[in-house]
């Protein structure tokens, strides 16, 4: 009798414990859902600005700067990028699409920096950063978009980033 019971006993904390890491684990790829959402949502809404801002730069035939007062941009360079890998030039220049998101340590993130093409010195080229969060600040998800307008066509190019850079 008290064999069996050490056996039921054995094997119910076998179950909690696989209960509590279960549970642990539908809270992180919850807590990765919702920073990937929020990302994303992001990224959709400032490649938005970037194309409606390009639309009309065309239309009014400027210098090309996104800008106009609501979207930052960085100066075109040569390479592709690097600002939003600096915690410092990301925190400063990024916007905040929506004000916050429901469940989110905070609100979603994007940063847009303008660059030229080596191989296509005619296009323009804009690369998107975002970066959503889930309930605590360990989880992030960053997102990007590379957007090339090239004679009235406009390439989409989409990539998660794997590790945070800073």
């Amino acid at each position: 009798m008290l064999l069996i019971a050490a056996l039921m006993l054995a094997t119910s904390a076998a179950w909690f414990e696989s209960s509590l890491a279960a549970a642990r684990g539908a809270g992180n790829v919850r807590d990765y859902l919702q920073a990937f959402h929020a990302a994303d949502s992001a990224l959709t809404s400032c490649a938005r600005a970037v194309v409606a801002t390009a639309a009309v730069e065309d239309a009014d035939s400027h210098d090309g700067v996104i800008g106009a007062g609501s979207t930052p941009a960085t100066p075109a360079t040569p390479a592709e990028p690097t600002q939003w890998k600096l915690q410092t030039a990301f925190e400063a220049a990024a916007i905040t699409p929506v004000s916050q998101w429901p469940g989110s340590l905070r609100p979603p993130q994007c940063l847009i920096e303008a660059w030229r093409l080596a191989t296509r010195p005619d296009a323009r080229a804009y690369l998107v950063t975002a970066r959503g969060f889930g309930r605590n600040n360990d989880a992030q998800v960053w997102l990007q978009t590379e957007l090339v307008f090239d004679n009235q066509k406009i390439e989409r190019h989409w990539r998660r980033i794997v590790a945070r850079p800073f």
